[in-house]
């Protein structure tokens, strides 16, 4: 069974910035930890009636969410998966990408929505699609988003091997 590895320790006290980064930064840690240590066997198991709820699946779902709301909304990039999205509302969960890639992925995407965080203000509004939201939105959404699926990956991984911590 695979150690639970450091996890940022989330300040009890501080500003909003910090906390809300924190957190954030602690569930994706969490993701990391639920993830690794699986063969790529594993990591493609399916234990529930949706053959898309995966380890593997769910990763490369948090990586896109990551790219999406922080690179696409918050900092206007192009959205290159719309169209294929339109086409397939579940392509993310769709990889044969080896679970190390995944990880690796979902690390640098990780890092690159921490700078994009740390480049705006919390009330510093984006508008995308018609919808306008402010940064301290999207970091919220991302730690409910995050937090979601680290329960999923959670359950899968002690249906997979065992793992359980929280």
């Amino acid at each position: 069974m695979t150690e639970r590895p450091p996890r940022p320790a989330i300040p009890l006290t501080g500003d909003e910035r910090d906390i809300l980064t924190a957190q954030l930064d602690y569930l994706r840690a969490t993701v990391a930890w639920k993830g690794g240590g699986l063969t790529d066997e594993q990591a493609r198991r399916v234990h529930l009636p949706s053959e898309l709820t995966t380890v593997a699946g769910l990763l490369s779902h948090l990586t896109l969410n990551e790219w999406y709301w922080f690179a696409v909304v918050v900092d206007g990039e192009e959205d290159t998966w719309e169209e294929r999205l339109k086409h397939d509302p579940d392509a993310e969960f769709r990889t044969d990408a080896p679970v190390s890639r995944l990880l690796e992925d979902y690390a640098k995407q990780c890092r690159r929505s921490r700078d994009i965080v740390a480049g705006h203000g919390l009330d510093d509004q984006v508008t995308h699609n018609g919808e306008t939201f402010n940064v301290r939105w999207v970091v919220t959404h991302m730690i409910e988003e995050t937090a979601r699926h680290a329960g999923h990956l959670d359950l899968l991984r002690e249906l997979t091997d065992g793992l359980t911590g929280e």
